[in-house]
């Protein structure tokens, strides 16, 4: 591999698993504000399957083709210029920015206000994994939901990815948390802090939770419905698997009437439903901040949360990890090796 070339995971078109492969392709370089990383470590998200099989074209669509990856863990490399808050060497972790992605490769450029320093309790492949499910589970509990103490917060699927960072924030800002887990899951969860813990194969949490604060879906589909039952009138669900809504179109995407009125359109059935119980709903597209992700850094070196880090792929066998995690049964984040040794 030439200095000019890196390996990286591209998607080529919209589609099944063979629509990305690993390939050479040139490598960046940062314009002014931002900061080039040579990636030791990349998380996988749920939403990379998504793109590549093109069910978020509506919101975000790429050139293609495109390197697919939206967290990094690694080290600053090259500064683009009026960069004055890293330097080379640092050890940094960053979600990606949304119109660009790229952290699938050997190295990434990311808009400086996007990073934050790496913890330094923590490998990189560990760091890895916190940017997009962190700063999701942050932003959906605090700014949207307003958990604070003695709120009583329920958290469907608590053992995937975004679930564990959310048990353990929602304890951190004073919750009670009740969460639905198989018996695979349930001593995880329960480690992270969950003060009740539903068997989904064999109860159903709207028989037996009533008058919750609010709901933090990640299921989607019926679980998402049958979520606004158990919230009591006045609160709040907000979802990062449902339909998105108006608000979304507005407040998380800054776009303009015509995503209004599809979201409109697309979560009427969820709106009337949560109507009929007297309950708001959201849909949370998460954005990235490097502000927001210092103040997960501290958070994790305090050991108020851990990140759960399910399993590592080398960066050859990225198409296994995504397989892995399309299975749906990873117990947290689902992390790709780009430089071997990066679990120092």
């Amino acid at each position: 591999m030439s200095s000019t070339t890196m390996q990286a995971f591209v998607l080529t078109r919209y589609g099944g698993p063979e629509a990305a492969q690993l390939r050479a392709v040139p490598r960046p370089r940062p314009a002014r504000g931002e900061v080039l990383v040579r990636v030791h470590a990349a998380g996988l998200n749920p939403v990379d399957y998504k793109t590549r099989e093109g069910m978020l074209k509506v919101v975000q669509r790429y050139p293609l083709p495109t390197v697919m990856g939206n967290e990094i863990a690694g080290v600053v490399e090259e500064l683009g210029d009026d960069v004055t808050s890293f330097k080379p060497g640092d050890r940094v972790f960053a979600r990606m920015p949304k119109g660009a992605m790229g952290g699938l490769a050997e190295y990434a450029v990311v808009p400086a206000q996007f990073l934050a320093k790496m913890p330094a309790s923590i490998d990189f492949t560990t760091a890895a994994g916190v940017p997009l499910a962190g700063l999701t589970a942050l932003q959906a509990l605090r700014d949207e939901l307003h958990v604070g103490p003695g709120s009583r917060i329920l958290i469907p699927g608590g053992a995937g990815g975004v679930g564990t960072f959310a048990i353990q924030l929602a304890k951190w800002l004073g919750a009670e948390v009740t969460t639905t887990a198989s018996p695979r899951g349930r001593a995880l969860v329960e480690g992270l802090g969950a003060d009740v813990v539903i068997d989904y194969t064999t109860e159903s949490f709207e028989e037996q939770v009533r008058g919750m604060d609010g709901v933090f879906d990640l299921l989607g589909g019926e679980t998402l419905l049958k979520s606004f039952s158990v919230v009591k009138r006045g609160g709040k669900v907000v979802s990062i698997a449902g339909m998105p809504e108006p608000e979304t179109a507005r407040k998380d995407l800054g776009r303009g009437v015509f995503l209004r009125t599809l979201f409109w359109l697309a979560s009427y059935r969820i709106r009337a439903v949560a109507r009929k119980y007297g309950v708001s709903y959201r849909y949370l597209f998460m954005h990235p901040d490097g502000v927001e992700l210092a103040e997960l850094a501290g958070l994790i070196e305090s050991k108020s949360i851990t990140p759960v880090i399910d399993r590592v792929f080398p960066l050859k066998d990225v198409a296994e990890a995504f397989a892995y995690l399309e299975s749906g049964r990873a117990k947290g984040k689902v992390v790709v090796e780009i430089t071997s040794g990066s679990h120092s």
